[in-house]
């Protein structure tokens, strides 16, 4: 197999620098990895895990998914110009009420979330159409097929990336592309910590009592919790897009959690779109109580009225 050329975004910390990694040091040599990050002060990090792979197969580049002259720049600056393989990664999380949230704020998640991949994509992708060649892979999120408390502007921008691969998914078919989506749960890595510390210290002053309070002692205090039972580390999330990427025939969407499945089951398992709702919202309050526990594979609360929700298990 000849290597392929492999453009990664958002590569300077979390999955972008684990999956950069996993692949520069792949035993048979199989890629050659341009790293990229919007700030390349932050590519210590990167430098020091790739050790003597650095300026072998892989390499730091600069590109911002906010800036189209960057990407276009970063495009150039590789050999014919040729990517076998994008890497979808560099993104933002935003969590809280929207109450407390400016459209500014918004935007910039938007921006970066969604518009992000569309300039990379408006880029690249004609490339791939020519030599009808190429793998397209997006690091999106089980937020994208499930809301969640709180998280309502970033799940509408993996909501947004969701629909717009599910459209170019079919374009793709006709220039034998690939596309697949990589759908991690809970992640343990500085982008979480970071989007926690910014939940911690937003001012609550715009929203109700009882929203604040909600938010507070309710998702806050809860999401370490959280993140210890569900959580994945960068390097699984990392090992599962190789195995995609190395896939003869790779699937569309690939969930890395099979913990959190049972949560996106049951938006499938209710046409009507109730059940997930319904059984978020019953769950919350008890998490303040009782807090949560793993059943059956799925993070639920600890309390015996649970719903009949079987099918969602099958």
């Amino acid at each position: 197999m000849a290597r392929r050329n492999v453009l990664i975004t958002g590569c300077s910390s979390g999955i972008g620098l684990a999956l950069a990694i996993k692949m520069a040091k792949d035993e048979q040599e199989r890629f050659k990895v341009y790293a990229t990050m919007r700030n390349l002060a932050k590519k210590d990090a990167l430098e020091e895990a790739a050790g003597h792979n650095l300026g072998k197969t892989l390499e730091i580049k600069q590109l911002d998914v906010c800036d189209e002259q960057s990407i276009k720049t970063c495009v150039n600056s590789i050999p014919d110009r040729r990517i076998d393989v994008l890497v979808s990664n560099a993104g933002m999380g935003l969590i809280g009420p929207i109450e407390c949230q400016t459209i500014d704020e918004m935007k910039t998640v938007m921006d970066t979330n969604f518009f992000g991949l569309v300039r990379l994509l408006k880029e690249i992708l004609p490339d791939m159409k020519k030599r009808k060649s190429g793998h397209i892979v997006i690091i999106s999120s089980v937020m994208g097929i499930q809301g969640i408390l709180f998280n309502d502007v970033y799940a509408a921008s993996k909501f947004a990336v969701e629909g717009f691969c599910e459209s170019l998914a079919i374009q793709a078919l006709k220039f034998k592309l690939q596309l697949s989506l990589i759908e991690p749960g809970p992640v343990v890595t500085e982008f979480e910590r970071k989007v926690f510390e910014d939940g911690m210290k937003m001012d609550l002053s715009a929203a109700d009592e009882e929203t604040a309070d909600m938010f507070t002692n309710i998702y806050l205090k809860n999401y370490k919790q959280i993140f210890q039972s569900l959580g994945q580390s960068a390097e699984e999330v990392a090992e599962h897009t190789v195995k995609i990427i190395l896939a003869e025939n790779p699937p569309f969407r690939h969930q890395t959690n099979t913990l959190y499945t049972p949560m996106t089951t049951l938006k499938y398992a209710d046409p009507n779109g109730d059940l997930p709702i319904d059984i978020f919202y019953k769950m919350s309050p008890l998490f303040i109580h009782q807090g949560p526990v793993l059943h059956q594979g799925c993070l639920l609360p600890s309390f015996t009225s649970f719903p009949d929700v079987s099918p969602a298990w099958d």
